[in-house]
Parts: C-alpha cells; sequence; structure tokens
C-alpha cells in the first residue's frame, strides 16, 4: 500500500460519487456489504494485476486488451509498446475504461482519461522503481519505445461477492 491519507480519502470519495451516479441495476448488484471502500481496495490491490483495458477505434469502434497493471497512489499504471495499436488510440483519443475481475472473488471497474508518463515526471521515479522490483527489470529495458501510462479515474466501483474472504 502505497496511498497516503489524503489520496484514500479521494479515492473514497471517487468511490461513493460513482456508486451515486451508478444506474440502478449497478447498485442492486453491488450492494453494501459487497461494495469495496477505498480502504479495502488498497489492501487487496497490491501486486500485478492483470487488467483488462478497453480503448476506441478512430472509427468509434471499441477495443479491449490485457495489461499488467498495478494500483498505485489510487490509480492504475501500466506500460505497454509505443507502437501498440493501443498506445496509438489512447495518444488519439485517452478516454478509456479498465477492468480488473477474479471471478466473484473481486471487480474493480474504472473510467477515466490515460496519461502518458516520460522520465521527467514527478512521479516517474517512483513508478520505476516500483515496476522493476516488481519485475527484476526496468519496464523501460524491454524494448525502444516503452510508454508508462497511468489512467485518471473519474468513475470506480469496487465488489466483492464475500468481502470477508477477500480481506
Amino acid at each position: 500500500m502505497r496511498e497516503t491519507a489524503e489520496e484514500v480519502t479521494r479515492l473514497q470519495e471517487l468511490l461513493d460519487a460513482s456508486y451515486g451516479r451508478s444506474t440502478e441495476h449497478l447498485r442492486g448488484i453491488i450492494t453494501g456489504d459487497r461494495r469495496l471502500s477505498a480502504d479495502e481496495l488498497v489492501r487487496v490491490l497490491t501486486g500485478m494485476c492483470t487488467l483488462n483495458l478497453a480503448t476506441v477505434t478512430a472509427r468509434g469502434e471499441p477495443r479491449i486488451s490485457a495489461v499488467d497493471g498495478h494500483f498505485l497512489h489510487g490509480r492504475w499504471v501500466f506500460t505497454t509498446a509505443g507502437s501498440a495499436a493501443k498506445a496509438r488510440q489512447l495518444r488519439a483519443r485517452p478516454a478509456a475504461s479498465i477492468s480488473y475481475v477474479d471471478g466473484e472473488r473481486i471487480g474493480v471497474f474504472t473510467h477515466g482519461s490515460v496519461k502518458f508518463l516520460t522520465a521527467d515526471h514527478p512521479d516517474f521515479a517512483e513508478i520505476e522503481a516500483h515496476l522493476t522490483a516488481h519485475y527484476g527489470s526496468s519496464p523501460s529495458s524491454w524494448g525502444d519505445d516503452i510508454v508508462y501510462c497511468r489512467l485518471e479515474p473519474t468513475w470506480m466501483v469496487g465488489y466483492a461477492a464475500d468481502k470477508a474472504a477477500l480481506l
């Protein structure tokens, strides 16, 4: 858990606002005892999570792919090749959705806008260090055009069918 108390508070505010704007259908599934709080999310979203990343083509067609994601400071970060279709799509149309689902154990659904982080970004060094510690090598060493991305969330909800078992 790398989140500060302020980041957890902001994440909880986002979760509450998102849930409040959700449809009756979603609120019927993610009921009070199945809803994950910010504190709970930052406790369980550690290490690498295989994320489903949804982007949109120039013709407005949806595309989905998987990325290794890491939940850092209340936001998803991931890397990919700059030449990958998803990177090209995100540069042109940064709106994206991410889901992390592990059966009924946990589901985290996030919408927002992807930002590309370069080496001069103030958060880059910490993200690079985290990823290097996890993988044993820097993602920057994996190719000539590796890009670092972070989804800046505008909507997020978390779900667990059995919260006690998850936590």
